[in-house]
């Protein structure tokens, strides 16, 4: 691909993604929702692999059935009450697009496609679908969140934080882990919506931040499978380290970043007498937290091969090494700056 074509792929992505998040009408929404969708798929498919292939077509047509369910709610918005705007909707078309922002996300019971959607895409495109392809759904879910469907967004919520745990235990793919790991962290993530959307911001941004460093880190060490960590330790005994941290961060260890969403989130739950919720979630966090540490053991305390081909990519990327040591630093040691952020 030409540097020109990829550059105007990329600026299309941010610009679909920012007019979908400072629009204010359905179509425009939509539009940038499209627009958005048709930018990644040539990312996706750019490795020319068969599985690159059925990602794609995969990720176009669950992306599509849920901008065709928006627009359709939208319509059926407008007929009724006589104008576009997104911050007045109805509760049933609010219904509707709810369920279709939690398709284009990737939410539990609705999340089959994300895993081979990741799995058959490079490290860098995965981290693209995990991190900034879901700006634009999130803040329409923030922009309805006047008349939200409160059972719905709950009951999925929990539903997938239990599937993003249980299922990933049986993963030994690391593109698959992530994406399970996703899968969890949106469950989190959809239930502050009904709580607060300061603290939805806050989970967000750390969620954002701790899966970057991740894939960061597996896309330095050339890292694909479990078996390839018992190897990382021999490329860069220092990243690796480091990996081990973000991935305790991703668990929600304490004292790392990723404790502080967790623990918010359970306190407000628990101020709004909603325990059933809170222990369905402090137990689903316990699958997720075993195969973060099932990872982090294989790749401190494993014994790699004597000989091995492994090429020592880390070696010759210093720009990404330099990205990689702040985005892995705030993963692990953000927790002393959160009374600031959540204040």
């Amino acid at each position: 691909m030409s540097p020109l074509i990829w550059s105007l792929l990329i600026t299309s992505l941010a610009t679909s993604t920012i007019i979908t998040m400072s629009s204010h009408h359905w179509l425009l929404a939509w539009v940038g929702l499209e627009l958005n969708t048709l930018s990644i798929l040539p990312v996706i498919i750019k490795s020319h692999h068969p599985r690159a292939t059925e990602a794609a077509t995969k990720y176009f047509l669950i992306q599509a059935a849920a901008a065709a369910l928006i627009l359709l709610a939208s319509t059926l918005n407008a007929w009724q009450t006589g104008h576009w705007s997104i911050m007045h909707t109805s509760a049933h078309t609010t219904t509707i697009i709810t369920l279709a922002i939690l398709l284009k996300l990737g939410i539990a019971p609705m999340h089959g496609w994300y895993p081979e959607v990741l799995q058959g895409s490079t490290m860098n495109t995965a981290l693209i679908i995990s991190t900034w392809q879901k700006l634009a759904p999130l803040t329409l879910l923030y922009l309805i969140n006047n008349n939200p469907p409160t059972n719905i967004l709950l009951l999925t919520g929990v539903i997938s934080a239990l599937a993003g745990g249980w299922i990933g235990l049986n993963q030994t793919q690391t593109r698959k882990i992530m994406a399970f790991s996703s899968i969890a962290h949106m469950g989190w993530l959809i239930i502050t919506l009904n709580l607060s959307l300061h603290l939805t911001t806050t989970t967000m941004m750390i969620y954002m931040i701790t899966t970057t460093a991740m894939f960061m880190s597996l896309n330095t060490t050339t890292t694909k499978t479990m078996t390839d960590m018992g190897m990382a330790w021999t490329q860069s005994p220092p990243l690796t380290t480091m990996m081990m941290i973000t991935l305790m961060s991703l668990g929600g260890l304490p004292p790392l970043t990723g404790f502080t969403p967790k623990w918010l989130i359970l306190n407000n739950l628990c101020h709004m007498n909603l325990l059933f919720p809170t222990i369905i979630l402090a137990m689903a966090s316990l699958p997720s937290l075993f195969f973060y540490i099932r990872l982090a053991y294989f790749t401190t305390l494993t014994t790699p091969p004597n000989t091995t081909n492994t090429h020592h990519k880390w070696r010759f990327k210093p720009p990404l090494i330099a990205g990689l040591t702040p985005a892995t630093s705030l993963a692990a040691l953000l927790l002393p700056l959160m009374p600031m952020m959540i204040s």
